[in-house]
């Protein structure tokens, strides 16, 4: 059985590590669009001090340098942050970024947040750990002050402005959308309020139905505020033979089993799926024809989407 075309996917960009280069990010981009994928997204770090490089080692692609460029190779995906760390980023900066880029890509921007976990990298950029997650509420508020009103003016604990130009806006209306990332009753509450979709990363289908759908539709009720979407970044790793039902994540598998993942996304109304081929090897950094290749089975033997000839 096929899957339906309602439900976008999109691909993970690897902008860290040995085998990132320009022309590495270029060539996944371009075989996305070439593949019928829907989107692609970048993942963010400022400072790669010893706990982010322990996870994802320099060199580190900025993302909003990587998307503004991958705008102008590209025509069709949209490109999104998986996910940006809001709270050490002056929220006046992020929210012109974001706007130029969603201009330069002709409205194609997606805003993927998350509060950050290395502190580390808080401490090395002067910004407070523990403050993270209130100081990431606020500047989810300004900047979509900044994305919506012309002059813009915004009074908060953590930042105070006035008056400020903040064009060009960005091209979608009523703005660039928002994934909010994390799974905790903190995240879920921050992705009601602040975000139109929630951005879960590497899950298992059962946790998802029978757990995190239940508490955001739980947190949505509570909050009296519609629904978010349904956004999930999940793991791509096909493998020749079925894997254990009982400890594989969302992604992982045999092509039957990578296929039944995601009709039950889309059963479970998802609006986009991410898939990530990132697996916490440094190998993965490098061997890019191994991850061109899952993709393509993706595009070709599960999703069967509308491909061109590859560039």
């Amino acid at each position: 059985m096929e899957l339906e075309h309602a439900m976008k996917l999109g691909m993970n960009l690897i902008n860290f590590g040995p085998g990132a280069t320009a022309e590495s990010l270029r060539r996944s981009a371009v075989l996305a669009e070439t593949l019928g994928l829907h989107f692609v997204m970048i993942a963010d770090h400022v400072a790669i001090t010893p706990d982010v490089s322990g996870r994802y080692p320099a060199p580190f692609y900025d993302p909003f340098v990587t998307l503004a460029w991958l705008a102008g190779e590209t025509k069709r995906v949209e490109l999104g942050t998986t996910v940006i760390v809001l709270p050490y980023r002056n929220p006046i900066h992020t929210a012109r970024l974001t706007a130029n880029i969603d201009q330069i890509s002709g409205g194609r921007f997606i805003f993927g947040v998350g509060i950050g976990w290395a502190q580390q990298e808080f401490a090395a950029v002067g910004a407070d750990y523990h403050k993270r997650g209130a100081v990431t509420d606020e500047w989810l508020e300004a900047i979509k002050t900044l994305w919506t009103q012309q002059p813009a003016s915004y009074e908060g604990r953590h930042i105070a402005f006035q008056d400020i130009d903040p064009a060009p806006m960005p091209v979608r209306s009523p703005h660039p959308p928002i994934w909010v990332g994390g799974a905790s009753s903190a995240a879920l509450r921050r992705t009601v309020k602040y975000g139109d979709g929630w951005h879960p990363m590497r899950i298992r289908v059962d946790w998802l139905r029978d757990a995190g759908l239940p508490a955001l539709r739980e947190t949505a009720e509570r909050l009296e505020r519609p629904v978010p979407a349904l956004c999930p970044r999940i793991r791509l790793g096909l493998t020749d033979s079925p894997l254990p039902e009982d400890t594989r994540l969302a992604g992982e598998g045999s092509v039957d089993q990578v296929r039944s993942d995601l009709a039950a996304l889309e059963e479970l109304g998802a609006e986009y799926v991410l898939l990530d081929t990132w697996g916490d090897d440094l190998a993965d950094t490098t061997l890019y024809e191994r991850t061109f290749a899952q993709y393509s089975t993706v595009a070709e033997r599960i999703a069967d989407l509308p491909h061109e000839t590859v560039r």
